[in-house]
């Protein structure tokens, strides 16, 4: 078991914790959430994609957000998953990530999506 994130109380009052698989789409989430800088001793921690809710659209945009994604998935997960698919869209205030991958250790594909809006 693993703490479950966001960081929170289960119904005992205790730590929730959570599933292997839960867990690595949580580290997931945290890497694609999260602004390069923002982590303490780990200054190049995160995908940046935040800052681009707003920015305009574009097939080249598009492509370079996808590679930079799924590179730096690869280097801080790539021991945990192996990345199938990627697709990151925006769309007004959503910014919106939809990654397939396999759980190496169990062989488990997943496919999870994740949202953010600039609201």
């Amino acid at each position: 078991m693993h703490i479950d994130f966001p960081f929170h109380f289960d119904s005992r009052g205790r730590t929730a914790v959570t599933t292997e698989s839960e867990h690595i789409r949580d580290m997931i989430e945290q890497f694609l959430f999260t602004n390069a800088g923002e982590r303490v001793n780990r200054p190049d921690f995160g995908s940046g994609l935040l800052q681009l809710v707003f920015a305009p659209n574009s097939p080249e945009l598009a492509a370079a957000l996808q590679h930079t994604v799924q590179a730096g998935l690869q280097r801080w997960l790539g021991d945990v998953i192996e990345i199938k698919a990627l697709q990151v869209t925006s769309e007004e205030a959503i910014l919106r990530v939809t990654i397939q991958y396999t759980i190496r250790q169990s062989g488990d594909t997943r496919t999870d999506t994740f949202e953010r809006s600039g609201a």
